[in-house]
């Protein structure tokens, strides 16, 4: 596994996207979730899910925030190198994360965070240096809106399912899920398909026309197979 996840820091998520359909699957970018003051580097980690659900005005109180399930014990059960997934149903009217919480991710050795939701403190996570994917920022804390109920568990986020132990990777494009029975198929296949994508890029550069070269034709992959032997 470890290998596989070293070998998915060079593939697009993208090309990922591209390697799943093959495999039939076509909910893997997680939508809405964009870099948040992150940029140029790909990362890539197991899936630490979290879930909140609609607020109930009860149990959704800054009180809550010392419950045994809270946010704050969910933090303190990250493995180091996790990448967290957090389900708050798309809501962008409270920020589920601020500075704080962020900063303790970090020192927990949090690979990144992504959520279909919003985050709060905007200058303070972006000084914790906590790479982040999410629709956006709002001030309201996250018991305005939402329900913090548990982690580790099967969640929704920006239209996938994610189950622990899933792969995500992510970078300038977004997010992808890759289920965990095909991430080895991802490192090998996708590994592959950037090689060849560099190959046609070369080719494209020198004047070459499309039909016949993207996707190439059986001549095509003489010519690439034959490029590779001279590398």
């Amino acid at each position: 596994m470890q290998d596989a996840l070293k070998k998915l820091e060079k593939v697009t998520t993208g090309t990922i996207t591209t390697m799943l359909l093959k495999k039939g699957i076509r909910h893997s970018w997680i939508a809405g979730a964009m870099p948040f003051g992150f940029s140029g580097k790909r990362l890539v980690g197991p899936a630490f899910t979290l879930r909140f659900i609609p607020v109930r005005e009860d149990l959704a109180t800054p009180a809550s925030w010392s419950n045994p399930i809270s946010t704050r014990s969910a933090i303190e059960d990250m493995p180091p190198g996790c990448f967290v997934v957090a389900d708050a149903m798309g809501v962008t009217g409270a920020g589920i994360f601020g500075d704080i919480l962020c900063m303790r991710m970090v020192k927990r050795g949090v690979t990144g965070l992504v959520t279909d939701g919003v985050m709060r403190d905007k200058q303070g996570i972006l000084a914790t240096g906590m790479p982040i994917w999410c629709a956006g920022v709002a001030a309201p804390a996250s018991v305005n809106q939402l329900t913090f109920v548990g982690w580790n568990e099967p969640v929704a986020c920006g239209g996938c399912a994610i189950f622990p132990g899933d792969v995500i990777v992510a970078d300038d494009d977004g997010v992808v899920v890759i289920p965990k029975d095909l991430v080895e198929f991802c490192a090998a296949e996708g590994e592959e398909h950037e090689l060849l994508e560099t190959w046609l890029v070369q080719e494209v550069e020198k004047g070459a026309k499309l039909p016949g070269l993207y996707p190439p034709n059986e001549e095509n992959k003489q010519r690439y197979e034959a490029w590779k032997k001279q590398r």
